[in-house]
């Protein structure tokens, strides 16, 4: 409550986006910035690691893959994720939902099944209210135990802005790896999540405006599409993320020496996003997410607004699997590569 004058009303609801220059993953580092800082860390070809037990480490830094994977000693494999970002969303508790099911996201396109969740908590004490703060806690709690998986503490720091997110640890048979470096020419290319997310809270950042079917996709598991993916035979994956459709896309066709053809009729897309791309509702995460995919794309007749949805910085998307999951829509398919080019548009 506020005391203006003699009288006690409502304090105004606390707008979480507005204390963060950027908002879920579009506030990742540029791919293409990314790609060259992380340059020649690791030695030698993918899955080398720093050690004496290289070929231990089956997924590692080479080929931008959702996650690491290492096998233990008794056959299994362990999958290792982090991931984090500022407000996405104003309400606390959604907030907190959507960044576990983003976090949980990375093992799932592994194949994998999480097991234990530490928190990460960036918080601007002196700003923001503690109760808010475990509001966000308590939405992650909640999506965790929805994935059956332990949350067991975490790091906590004072910040300018506010940042959640968790380091996950899962499980994955190494027999049935789903990676971004498998695709091969002739099969289909599967989405599990329609498009739209990013322009969608990029409209709520600015209005305030709630968009409660968004804010559901993002909060969803994509548990039962890596069940599905992997029962019907797939071993190629990835999560839509930060990096938009595009980005994600060019990064598997490039991985897996293939190109990728995109049927953009055929893309799911939430209800309202298109007139909200048209209303000018484009971060600048999806921008610079289509600046790096220009040179590898033929773009066809596709409009720049279409490129725009294409390339839109999702938060917590759906996989993109090639292959044929039963429920969920074509969208394309992998051919042959072609030249200079690891996307097509049609």
């Amino acid at each position: 409550m506020t005391t203006v004058g003699h009288a006690t009303v409502p304090a105004a609801p606390v707008r979480l986006t507005q204390f963060a220059h950027g908002g879920g993953c579009a506030c990742k580092i540029p791919p293409g910035e990314l790609e060259a800082m992380v340059a020649g860390l690791l030695p030698g070809n993918p899955g080398q690691a720093v050690g004496s037990d290289e070929d231990r480490l089956l997924v590692g830094l080479d080929d931008g893959d959702d996650a690491a994977v290492v096998l233990t000693g008794d056959g299994t494999a362990l999958v290792s994720t982090a991931d984090f970002f500022t407000p996405v969303v104003d309400d606390a508790r959604d907030w907190g939902r959507i960044a576990a099911a983003n976090a949980l996201s990375d093992v799932y396109a592994m194949g994998g099944r999480p097991v234990v969740g530490l928190n990460l908590l960036g918080w601007p004490r002196d700003v923001l209210p503690a109760e808010l703060a475990r509001e966000v806690l308590a939405g992650a709690l909640e999506v965790a135990r929805e994935a059956g998986c332990f949350v067991g503490g975490g790091h906590s720091i004072d910040s300018p802005e506010p940042l959640y997110g968790m380091a996950v640890t899962g499980l994955v048979d190494p027999d049935r790896l789903l990676r971004n470096d498998a695709g091969r020419p002739g099969v289909p290319l599967t989405l599990t999540k329609p498009l739209g997310v990013g322009i969608l809270n990029n409209r709520h950042k600015r209005t305030g405006e709630v968009f409660a079917h968004a804010v559901a996709t993002m909060a969803a598991l994509n548990d039962k599409a890596s069940a599905a993916a992997l029962e019907a035979g797939a071993v190629c994956a990835t999560d839509v993320t930060g990096f938009g459709l595009l980005g994600h896309l060019h990064k598997l066709a490039r991985a897996s020496g293939v190109t990728a053809v995109v049927n953009s009729a055929a893309v799911p897309v939430l209800d309202g996003a298109r007139e909200s791309l048209r209303a000018g509702y484009v971060s600048g995460g999806t921008r610079r997410n289509l600046d790096w995919v220009r040179p590898h794309l033929d773009a066809g007749r596709a409009s720049q607004d279409q490129l725009h949805l294409l390339a839109d910085a999702q938060t917590s998307g759906g996989l993109l699997i090639a292959g044929e999951v039963p429920g969920h829509p074509v969208i394309g398919e992998l051919v042959p590569a072609v030249a200079g080019t690891s996307l097509v548009i049609r």
